[in-house]
């Protein structure tokens, strides 16, 4: 692709515009690997298009009972959820969409199982039912997701 990329600049050395766009991807793909299992969480990986980004934590699966279990494994549509949507979160957070008999299901910040109810936290590097620098992770994951559109995400979820 660099190759294609230099060789049009090239091409185009006498064009005045030195102006170089880059297409934003169709879609942003998010994909959590759940591989460690607990009887208080799930840790798992998530990778943004496909590049390792940070770690997560999650409930641990009890039959996608609300408020007690992860979400099940899947494809789940994901889009922005701003402050003002919300009466806890006060910055930009993720909202995954059409989780089966559940609702709210968010990306957002915390760092231990105690601090979701189903929801999805990201953080920068894990242990035992706990990730670190939650803050962080989650405002470099908004970052990333608004630099590359902040549309179409979708989400994948695997268990290992």
């Amino acid at each position: 692709m660099l190759k294609c990329v230099g060789s049009l600049l090239k091409k185009l050395k006498g064009v005045k515009s030195t102006k170089v766009i880059t297409p934003k991807t169709k879609y942003i793909n998010l994909l959590i690997i759940r591989d460690t299992f607990s009887e208080n969480s799930t840790i798992g990986e998530l990778f943004v298009n496909g590049e390792r980004f940070c770690d997560t934590l999650e409930l641990p699966w009890k039959n996608n009972v609300r408020n007690i279990s992860c979400i099940p494994d899947g494809e789940y549509n994901v889009r922005l959820r701003y402050p003002r949507e919300s009466a806890t979160r006060d910055y930009l957070h993720l909202l995954v969409q059409e989780v089966p008999s559940r609702d709210y299901i968010l990306f957002h910040r915390g760092n231990s199982a105690d601090d979701t109810s189903g929801c999805i936290l990201v953080g920068q590097g894990s242990q035992q039912d706990i990730v670190y620098n939650s803050t962080l992770a989650m405002d470099l994951l908004i970052k990333e997701i608004i630099n590359l559109g902040g549309k179409n995400i979708k989400l994948i979820i695997k268990n290992r």
